[in-house]
């Protein structure tokens, strides 16, 4: 377990203290006028950026109540001109029409869906290929420089067999290689040690993919049929997807994070 991790260990051991919720509500409530002391105090660049994130926060919140209320909001509808004789007692209204916006609910539903698959590492720091690849010279005259060496983390399956030495291009060597990895469920809170099924994909450049290369934030697949997750029709699920969170070839074993 990483060191920066005993306040969770010990949550998950001792529970909270007996006043955690009050406590939590009191600091939420405190919040406003804290916020509201920080804006009226605060000057030159920083007040420039508060009172930018503010007003972006200001139109998203109001963007939302009016998605709220366009729910079920009745449009006037100019053009809509109802066909033959009508009433005099309905003269003088105008056409209406039941707005046709998506429901808020069906929205949020969309933003959860596609908010599902975000991952925990959005963004990753890209690696050059020197910094990749070691250049390994061969032949008498140390002239040939065509083999590389590949000096991070990799995954290659159970089938595997290296080339001869005089065909094979990219060596992966044994001692970094990984089969295993420490996956953490997130909604249980709760590590496992799975094989590694294969590298789903590798987002400093489909050659690592294809070459199996584990940096961080790399998404792989991992072998789950031993938590016993099943889906809606009772079939046990046997793949899922899981992102890297640090540097393998760093720490000596991979750890990643579910993707549920």
């Amino acid at each position: 377990m990483p060191q920066n991790e005993y306040i969770e260990e010990s949550i998950k051991r001792h529970g909270r203290r007996l006043d955690y919720a009050e406590r939590k509500r009191k600091r939420e409530a405190r919040e406003a006028h804290k916020n509201s002391q920080f804006a009226q105090k605060v000057t030159g660049l920083r007040a420039k950026m508060y009172n930018k994130k503010r007003h972006s926060e200001k139109i998203q919140m109001k963007k939302t109540i009016k998605q709220h209320e366009e729910k079920n909001a009745k449009q006037k509808d100019t053009e809509a001109v109802p066909e033959g004789a009508v009433p005099g007692y309905l003269l003088d209204r105008e056409g209406q029409q039941r707005a046709k916006v998506l429901s808020n609910m069906i929205k949020q539903k969309r933003k959860e869906k596609a908010g599902k698959w975000n991952v925990p590492l959005p963004k990753v720091r890209g690696i050059a290929e020197d910094e990749m690849f070691k250049v390994l010279r061969s032949g008498k005259t140390k002239g040939k420089s065509w083999k590389r060496m590949v000096t991070k983390a990799t995954f290659v399956g159970d089938g595997f067999t290296r080339k001869p030495p005089k065909y094979e291009r990219f060596i992966r060597p044994s001692a970094l290689r990984y089969k295993k990895a420490h996956v953490t469920h997130p909604e249980l809170k709760a590590t496992f040690c799975l094989p590694i099924i294969g590298v789903k994909k590798n987002p400093q450049s489909p050659l690592y993919t294809q070459l199996g290369v584990l940096t961080k934030g790399t998404v792989i697949e991992v072998n789950v049929s031993e938590l016993g997750l099943v889906t809606t029709g009772g079939k046990v699920v046997w793949g899922k997807y899981a992102q890297i969170t640090n540097n393998p070839e760093l720490d000596g074993c991979v750890n990643a994070l579910l993707l549920v």
